[in-house]
């Protein structure tokens, strides 16, 4: 089963920016859909973006849509977060996941993105 690694979290000023890394071990990264979903302080884990296997296609919320970019290397194992124009409130932790058969059952163990104002 694939397992995942996150890098490139860090502390940066409003308005900065940040690339988040996921690195997927496992000869199958390219047969799966993944997702960045963050977790604030004392608030649930929210969906922040997805794309598909073939990165055809991808998904944001609404509150980084503009803003974050998701983007993968199959060829590298690896899916990325461009995320600019950040905001104090974009302040979680970072995960990465992977998609088997509709659920999001494969998890990195997160990166801290802080953003100060």
């Amino acid at each position: 089963q694939v397992q995942l690694v996150e890098s490139g979290g860090g502390l940066v000023q409003a308005g900065g920016s940040l690339r988040l890394s996921c690195a997927a071990s496992g000869r199958t990264f390219s047969s799966y859909a993944m997702g960045w979903f963050r977790q604030a302080p004392g608030k649930e884990r929210e969906f922040v973006a997805a794309i598909s296997w073939s990165g055809g296609s991808t998904y944001y919320a609404d509150s980084v849509k503009g803003r974050f970019t998701i983007s993968r290397d199959n060829a590298k194992n690896t899916v990325y977060l461009q995320m600019n124009s950040l905001k104090p409130e974009d302040t979680a932790v970072y995960y990465c996941a992977a998609q088997i058969d509709s659920d999001w059952v494969v998890w990195g163990q997160g990166t801290q993105v802080t953003v100060s104002s």
